[in-house]
């Protein structure tokens, strides 16, 4: 098959329309506290959804599985061990930074790591890279993506200065630059490891084209085993916290706990990559929904308190609110498996492609739902411009590709 890079960009946007929307179906659980819906949700994510799209769509799923080298399994799984390690230690980077700048450095960090160690491991970087037009072009869309991000970020703080006093303090309240940078750098090193899992597994890609696997949906089979490391570390995760919150019993029983009215909420930071970190960014009341920071952000009760009602959990709602969040997750790197086979030779540059394309339509969704209302001008312009250099930035990396099937 031709690759086809603009059919590429189209598909990582689709990837990253489907993980900025993946959080909107959790709005709607009720009565769950944070681990269990994320776990529930995590099940479609992780296990179900990638195993029935892999053997529904390839061929001979086991067998390819069985017949890869071990070594190769074990890194790919490994990936996404440390993929996972690095969405939860995301949530501490926000205690110390705060949302908008820890955002911009860990998605910064995870963009640059994920998109230009691959080609750095496997000693082409100077030559098909640097030493290419189209690879230098590649490279200039890979810097304008970082650009983007900062002004995301840049956007953030302007929207966080027009916050009372005390929403400031209660944001960042434990703000401390070193350990934020230390816990940022681990966080987004770590969170890149999907896009290292995907190299990893490339050998499985080689063994279900054999077996007769369209090209197109090579790198499904590499997914079933990346997220089982995703799953090992956000399962542990869950269910640790599940013992700790009494919150176990969400998963049989309806009847559950709810927030009196004197109650504060939480804000659960969600990102498109990221196994969230269940860490608290701002305290608010339940009055101020609309004032959440920009839209991979999801307001959720607290855990139940001594003064807390009984109320009774739509469990069939839940389920299937959660059953579509985790399904419309997994589906962003559907589409960016699919994407990754369109980009010729510089597929490394799907990463870039994919973070670009997370920040666009989870902004968009944050404007959509008014989360930006109130921000001010100078965060509305800052964000404007981010997102036109995040098009732009998917765009020349799209030409970059193009220009690298005449060589």
């Amino acid at each position: 098959m031709t690759p086809n890079p603009a059919l590429g960009v189209f598909l990582h946007w689709l990837g990253g329309l489907a993980s900025g929307s993946f959080y909107v179906p959790y709005r709607g659980v009720k009565h769950w506290a944070w681990e269990t819906f994320w776990l529930a949700g995590g099940i479609f994510s992780w296990i179900i959804a990638p195993w029935f799209l892999g053997l529904l769509i390839t061929k001979d799923l086991g067998a390819v599985l069985s017949e890869t080298p071990r070594i190769t399994l074990f890194w790919t799984f490994f990936f996404g061990l440390l993929w996972g390690i690095g969405g939860l230690t995301f949530g501490l980077t926000m205690r110390y930074l705060g949302l908008s700048l820890g955002m911009a450095v860990v998605l910064g960090l995870c963009a640059a790591f994920g998109t230009l160690m691959p080609p750095i491991f496997r000693g082409e970087f100077m030559t098909q890279v640097l030493g290419t037009k189209s690879g230098r072009v590649i490279l200039l869309g890979i810097v304008v993506c970082l650009a983007g991000i900062a002004l995301a970020g840049l956007a953030g703080l302007y929207k966080e200065r027009v916050m009372s006093p005390e929403q400031q303090k209660a944001a960042i309240k434990e703000f401390n630059l070193k350990k934020g940078v230390a816990v940022a750098t681990l966080s987004g090193v770590m969170s890149a490891c999907f896009a290292y899992g995907l190299a990893a597994g490339d050998p499985i890609k080689s063994l279900t084209l054999k077996h007769g696997t369209p090209v197109l949906w090579q790198g499904l089979p590499v997914l079933v085993v990346i997220l089982i490391g995703g799953f090992t570390t956000n399962f542990i995760w869950c269910v640790v916290l599940n013992i700790r919150n009494k919150t176990g019993h969400q998963y049989f029983r309806s009847w559950s706990q709810t927030l009196d009215g004197a109650e504060q909420q939480k804000t659960i930071v969600e990102t498109a990559t990221h196994a969230p970190g269940r860490e608290v960014i701002e305290h608010l009341p339940s009055s101020a929904q609309e004032d959440v920071e920009q839209g991979s952000m999801l307001l959720v009760p607290e855990s139940p308190s001594r003064n807390q009602e009984s109320a009774r959990a739509p469990m069939m709602a839940n389920y299937l609110l959660c059953a579509l969040a985790g399904t419309t997750w997994y589906f962003q790197f559907f589409f960016y498996t699919m994407g990754e086979t369109q980009m010729g030779k510089y597929k490394f540059s799907s990463w870039t492609l994919h973070m670009a394309s997370i920040i666009i339509f989870s902004s968009l969704w944050g404007i959509g739902l008014k989360e930006w209302k109130g921000a001010g001008a100078r965060a509305g312009w800052s964000l404007f411009l981010a997102l036109a250099l995040l098009v732009g930035s998917t765009v020349i990396v799209g030409y970059g590709n193009y220009l690298g099937l005449s060589h």
